[in-house]
């Protein structure tokens, strides 16, 4: 697991790149990870993926809303398009997004994350796009998110996937650092 998080500059990072140079380096995923601060502990919001094989699993699997970025597709346009069809959510404006970093899983796979704060998703009104696939010769659905929730910090780093882990440590430096600039 990496991240380039350790500059905390409040740009929005590299938002019309495209993937040109990573493509063939491993799968890029990008997503958004939504934050609030509630009775003064900063929350997070995290998406638990769908499907029979997480259905009774819960530490270590939860994630922020995310996918891939297709071919000389900008990694922040991914991120707002992905965090639409997870959540179904409007996506929040580019202005107001904040670069947190990259993780990398064991597999190679690169995900950069912007955070910003949305303190009023609600998740009870999630709506997930679904994945169709083939199980057992049949053709199977299922939403690719099943449910959100929000969590204290402390608790989001037990429930996310590790890799992601270090970026959300990172994240009360950059909430602070927003808090900051908005004075």
């Amino acid at each position: 697991m990496s991240s380039n998080s350790s500059s905390h500059s409040l740009s929005a990072g590299p938002l019309e790149e495209g993937v040109g140079k990573w493509y063939g380096k491993g799968l890029l995923s990008a997503g958004i990870l939504p934050y609030r601060e509630r009775e003064g502990e900063l929350e997070v919001f995290l998406v638990h993926p769908g499907g029979p094989f997480f259905a009774k699993k819960d530490e270590g699997v939860w994630n922020i809303p995310k996918g891939r970025v297709e071919q000389e597709e900008a990694p922040l346009a991914a991120a707002l398009r992905e965090f639409t069809e997870e959540t179904g959510f409007a996506p929040p404006r580019p202005n107001h997004l904040h670069f947190l970093g990259e993780a990398v899983y064991p597999t190679g796979k690169r995900v950069m994350v912007w955070a910003t704060e949305m303190p009023r998703l609600n998740p009870a009104r999630l709506r997930s796009n679904l994945v169709h696939t083939t199980l057992g010769g049949k053709l199977a659905s299922w939403p690719e998110v099943d449910r959100a929730e929000w969590f204290p910090l402390r608790e989001a780093l037990r429930k996310i996937f590790a890799p992601l882990r270090k970026l959300l440590g990172d994240l009360p430096k950059l909430v602070n650092a927003a808090s900051q600039e908005r004075k």
